[in-house]
């Protein structure tokens, strides 16, 4: 699983810097936005089953982040999320995610996001983020995402999950 990571980093760099050679540089680009959510865990699959959000435990996440868009085609995205779980009667902060990736902007203000994650747990991984603009404003635009944690080591078995977001882009 190691050498899948590698390659996919590799593969979004070199992505990232073939995207980003033009000649003629867009109008208006690069851009700076920033952003801040919330975000939803559903559930988490691995060989050992199923591990649900609101059934034992409730975990929420705060995502905020910037985005730098180069052209009107990609940008990189910068996410720094972190976790609240709730059980048993006690609140924590139980996890912080670093999470900086290539974003990909499409048609009909989707964006797909591909982020590398570093989990302060211990784990490490991907997280593909699809990426809608639902509301555009003058100042503010609303989003919903809904994105697929694939999460590796700290002598875990390899999962993936299910998660949603929904925010604001400013």
């Amino acid at each position: 699983m190691k050498k899948q990571f590698l390659i996919l980093f590799i593969f979004l760099i070199a992505s990232y810097f073939s995207f980003s050679q033009q000649e003629n540089p867009e109008p208006g680009y690069p851009k700076i936005v920033g952003f801040a959510s919330i975000l939803h865990p559903l559930v988490s699959v691995d060989k050992n089953g199923n591990t649900f959000n609101f059934k034992n435990s409730y975990t929420i996440g705060f995502p905020v982040g910037i985005n730098i868009i180069k052209t009107s085609k990609i940008g990189f995205s910068l996410e720094i999320v972190p976790y609240i779980k709730s059980a048993k009667g006690i609140d924590q902060v139980s996890n912080l995610l670093i999470h900086p990736g290539l974003m990909f902007l499409l048609k009909r203000d989707y964006k797909l996001i591909m982020r590398m994650a570093f989990e302060t747990e211990g784990r490490y991984g991907l997280t593909p983020t699809l990426n809608k603009t639902l509301i555009k404003t003058k100042n503010i635009n609303y989003l919903v995402a809904a994105s697929a944690p694939l999460r590796f080591g700290n002598e875990k078995p390899p999962s993936i999950g299910l998660s949603f977001q929904f925010g604001i882009c400013f």
